[in-house]
């Protein structure tokens, strides 16, 4: 089954995969997830050190000032909202959960600033979920291997959980990793594709 040979040679190519966050705790990888929303990797990673000397665990985050916070992540996409979401999240996180971070779906999606795609990561990366996420890189990569036709990103990340079934987390990344450097949404490298022959289109499919 073609399914079954891409996430074999997905895996066999990523050895390993994870996220590109740098995080030490729960708390640290939410708060890199929250931060990740239209921004890369690289420029969280750049911004959260200063960030968590500043504010190094859920209670200094609950206190802090919004202003102050934006400052901090004034180089991140839309720094003023996704201040204002680091510290309801934390308030929420405090007065809802007892200060740990949940470990539910649901749970997380109460909070300020969490989906279902930062819940799944959230949940896959710090607690071993058998879950994946689909951000743009997995949305694209899906529809052009011909794995889901879903106009949505929840409607693809049921099919891919369907046709996958375990592996989940692993191959999220997997997926990721090669959207950001093989299938890219323009000047894909396609002579450098190890899933060539599964190609269905090479159009820049987005959720609605």
């Amino acid at each position: 089954m073609s399914a079954n040979t891409i996430k074999a040679r997905l895996l066999a190519h990523f050895a390993n995969p994870t996220t590109e966050l740098e995080y030490q705790n729960p708390y640290e990888l939410i708060v890199a997830v929250l931060l990740s929303a239209q921004c890369t990797d690289k420029r969280v990673n750049a911004t959260t050190p200063a960030f968590f000397a500043k504010y190094p665990s859920i209670v200094s985050l609950a206190r802090a000032d919004i202003a102050e916070v934006q400052e901090c992540i004034k180089s991140i996409s839309y720094p003023n909202s996704k201040a204002k979401h680091l510290v309801k999240m934390a308030n929420q996180v405090l007065e809802n959960f007892h200060g740990q971070i949940p470990q539910t779906q649901a749970e997380l999606k109460s909070l300020a600033g969490i989906g279902q795609k930062s819940a799944n990561v959230i949940l896959s990366v710090a607690f071993g979920a058998n879950l994946l996420a689909v951000d743009t890189h997995v949305f694209r990569v899906a529809h052009r291997l011909g794995l889901s036709t879903a106009k949505s990103a929840e409607q693809t990340e049921a099919d891919l959980s369907a046709l996958f079934v375990n592996d989940l987390s692993s191959l999220h990344h997997a997926l990721i990793l090669f959207g950001r450097r093989i299938c890219k949404a323009i000047n894909p490298k396609c002579s450098a594709c190890f899933l060539q022959e599964f190609c269905v289109s090479r159009a820049n499919f987005k959720p609605r």
